[in-house]
């Protein structure tokens, strides 16, 4: 495992520029900077490339070469933003050592939030969720002896597999056992999960650890008494949320390069209407986008989708 910032890769920071404009005509490429330049606190992006997670789950890999792939689809957009933006380089999972890329990315993540930047994280698999957390919660025992977090994973699966070793389909649990450690509650909610691919022993263990779900077919409108009745629940709970979305949560039309395409899926208008919902209801410091695989997106529609997400999580 090695911790590695663009310059030692393709500089993918690069777009249009439209010079001839009056007014502003920014691009995200035009904007962003070093986080090591950052003279106030803003969006710091911070990408996982990681496929042992997926490899070890018997997933197809290709996820570790996301974050580059999300950056490329990101420098084009037109910048709306008022906070600064920032990169914080990437953390690299080099062949199996996942427990020390999770532990590297957690280390960072932890890091970025004591400088006040809110945080989003870049994958790479699924794995990223319990780096994305580890961090979070480090960040928040520095506030309060017992934070009050949650967990909202927008998701086809409930990634709360039992298994001797750390995977892209064990996050959540991992997450459970660390609040037991730590003496904090474990509040968990994921929208979007299909029915047909988790088993019956996954939504027992769900029951059992007191997650709250909605399968993927109830996810029609945030509007429905199912979807805001979980995401109020979790909300009058904790007092910040972390959000993660798993690109495998959407239609497989929509979002083809990803381990696990979906068969059917929530709609891209929910997920932007979930994000909304919470944007304006609590505080978002850490967020993530997971499972971007570009060896099996076509004409970067995943990719694409994926920076559309990233740019509303960084309003």
């Amino acid at each position: 495992m090695q911790q590695n910032d663009n310059e030692a890769r393709i500089d993918p920071w690069q777009g249009r520029v439209d010079s001839e404009e009056s007014g502003n005509s920014r691009r995200w490429h035009q904007v962003v900077r070093p986080v090591a330049e950052a003279e106030r606190p803003g969006r710091a992006l911070v990408g996982f490339c990681s496929d042992a997670g997926v490899a070890r789950n018997k997933g197809r890999v290709g996820a570790s070469e996301g974050p580059l792939a999300l950056r490329r689809q990101l420098a084009n957009l037109a910048y709306h933003l008022e906070a600064p933006l920032y990169d914080a380089g990437d953390v690299v999972c080099e062949g199996d050592a996942l427990e020390a890329a999770q532990q590297a990315f957690a280390a960072r993540v932890t890091g970025l939030l004591d400088q006040g930047h809110r945080v989003i994280g870049l994958g790479g698999g699924h794995e990223i969720a319990f780096a994305s957390f580890s961090g979070l919660l480090a960040h928040a025992r520095g506030l309060a002896d017992r934070p009050r977090i949650g967990i909202l994973n927008l998701d086809a699966h409930l990634d709360l597999r039992h298994a001797e070793r750390a995977s892209s389909g064990t996050p959540f649990r991992q997450c459970a056992e660390l609040c037991e450690q730590e003496g904090i509650e474990f509040r968990y909610t994921c929208l979007g999960v299909s029915q047909t691919g988790n088993t019956s022993a996954l939504f027992e263990r769900a029951e059992s650890l007191g997650v709250e779900w909605v399968l993927d077919d109830a996810c029609r409108s945030i509007a429905s008494p199912e979807v805001k009745g979980a995401l109020d629940r979790l909300l009058a709970r904790v007092d910040v949320v972390y959000l993660t979305i798993c690109l495998d949560t959407l239609p497989a039309w929509i979002a083809p390069g990803v381990s696990a395409p979906a068969a059917r899926g929530i709609e891209l208008a929910f997920v932007e209407d979930v994000i909304d919902y919470l944007a304006a209801r609590t505080e978002l410091p850490m967020v993530d986008v997971a499972e971007l695989n570009p060896r099996l997106d076509t004409e970067s529609r995943t990719a694409r989708v994926a920076a559309r997400l990233v740019e509303r999580l960084a309003r």
